[in-house]
């Protein structure tokens, strides 16, 4: 049999275990032991099946703890719209001109916003804003009037969330150097968030696991009643 590698020897912990979450954050955390910060991840099994327009759960959630990533917003809107979102931060503002950027291959960003008056051109992009799962949508408030504010929600803890194939939640919920409450804090509001987006054909239960992880280090059960699953 293999040797295993020196940081998976290092792991400590009942990987096994469903721990209250508490217990399940102090944990990832102890074993996030890379030399850079890493990410800590939430991943979430539904009761959904993604293949059905009802079972469909798509969202944003405002983390109350941010993200600890620097995210960089792309925003489609003209004349004052513009101003706006340049003065909220965001690093690309334009219109015809920032769709030939994109067009071209221009992809430095991780949000992108537009004004609805903007999705008629911002529409002709989606072969290269869809794959990347970019695309400006109202549900999630990324197509939007008001994109001072959505520029610095995104910039400010906001996270879409959408449900993969296998019925998965995949989503960045903060940092190895978060201190615990606040990733406590996160987990909760990402719980919350999906809950209320529970999709109308969704039968039984719906929260079915719930399991963290951070950038290299192994996944967590969590215990669904400590987060009000």
């Amino acid at each position: 049999m293999a040797k295993q590698p020196k940081r998976i020897q290092a792991w400590t912990g009942d990987r096994e275990a469903l721990l209250p979450l508490a217990e399940a954050v102090a944990m990832v955390k102890a074993n996030a032991k890379a030399k850079f910060d890493e990410s800590i991840e939430i991943a979430v099994n539904l009761g959904v099946d993604p293949r059905h327009a009802d079972q469909q759960v798509r969202g944003v959630v405002n983390l109350p703890s941010g993200t600890g990533r620097d995210v960089r917003v792309a925003v489609f809107a003209k004349d004052a719209k513009a101003a706006e979102a340049t003065a909220a931060g965001a690093e690309y503002v334009g219109a015809e001109d920032l769709f030939e950027k994109i067009n071209g291959g221009f992809t430095d960003f991780d949000r992108v916003i537009a004004t609805p008056d903007m999705m008629g051109l911002v529409g002709r992009l989606g072969k290269v804003l869809g794959p990347r799962g970019l695309m400006p949508n109202p549900k999630v408030g990324t197509v939007t009037p008001n994109v001072g504010q959505a520029v610095k929600d995104a910039k400010g803890g906001a996270v879409e969330f959408r449900v993969e194939k296998a019925g998965i939640i995949h989503a960045g919920i903060g940092k190895a150097s978060f201190t615990q409450d606040a990733i406590e804090a996160n987990v909760k509001a990402m719980v919350d968030a999906l809950i209320k987006a529970k999709p109308s054909g969704a039968k039984g239960q719906f929260v079915k696991r719930i399991s963290l992880s951070s950038t290299m280090g192994p996944g967590v059960k969590v215990d669904l009643e400590s987060v009000g699953a």
